[in-house]
């Protein structure tokens, strides 16, 4: 009996689990992601406020402003299209600056990460997160490739109070489709997704303006 037990929880059920996430990253390869674990958190979240919806309207990639692709890559992740899911050389650069100089350790989370916490993950704190996050972004980089992490990351990060995606945020602040973003609203948006809670892109905290006072410079100059 204990034999059996041990047999199920250590090699069925992970087998299970792989064979399982395997198959739904397959699938949303191709299938719109429209509700995600984090969506359902803020629900509950903020389930007292009468008027609270978690809204999102998919668009494809090509309906993106390049403007917001380039600014959204430039603030949250430059190695993008050049590492395999995780930035090795950025986090190499956060320890050596914590052991030399005791910088604050802090996030080096790719987009590919970003897009698998968020897509699959409730985004909490803890390390059996982090290693699932980890599963879900090798899976994603070898299944869905670098122009699809990026098309769903565009569409499901939290960019507001109860806004998702690109396209929905665009409209929202701008009144406008996600394709006729500028480089100045795009850079605005993208300043603004590490906190979406408390950075407005239309009335910017202090550190967002200075923040996207640099990304319009580099911005230019590329």
């Amino acid at each position: 009996m204990r034999r059996g037990w041990k047999h199920f929880l250590f090699i069925k059920l992970p087998l299970w689990f792989i064979l399982a996430s395997i198959c739904l990253v397959t699938l949303l390869k191709w299938v719109p992601v429209r509700y995600t674990p984090v969506m359902l958190m803020r629900a509950y979240q903020f389930r007292s406020e009468s008027g609270y919806r978690s809204e999102q309207e998919w668009v494809p990639l090509e309906n993106i402003s390049p403007e917001l692709i380039k600014a959204v890559i430039l603030a949250e992740d430059q190695r993008y299209w050049s590492h395999n899911g995780f930035d090795w050389d950025e986090m190499e650069i956060m320890w050596k600056a914590h052991r030399q100089e005791g910088a604050r350790l802090r996030g080096c989370s790719t987009i590919s990460q970003q897009t698998a916490k968020n897509v699959f993950t409730f985004g909490s704190p803890t390390l059996i997160r982090k290693g699932l996050e980890a599963w879900w972004t090798i899976l994603i980089e070898l299944i869905w490739g670098k122009e699809r992490i990026l098309e769903v990351y565009l569409n499901v990060a939290e960019m507001g109070k109860g806004i998702f995606g690109a396209e929905l945020a665009a409209q929202e602040y701008y009144g406008i489709p996600a394709s006729q973003l500028d480089s100045p609203q795009a850079v605005a948006l993208a300043v603004c997704l590490p906190h979406p809670l408390k950075s407005n892109p239309i009335v910017p905290a202090p550190e967002d303006r200075r923040r996207r006072v640099e990304m319009v410079i580099e911005n230019s100059l590329n």
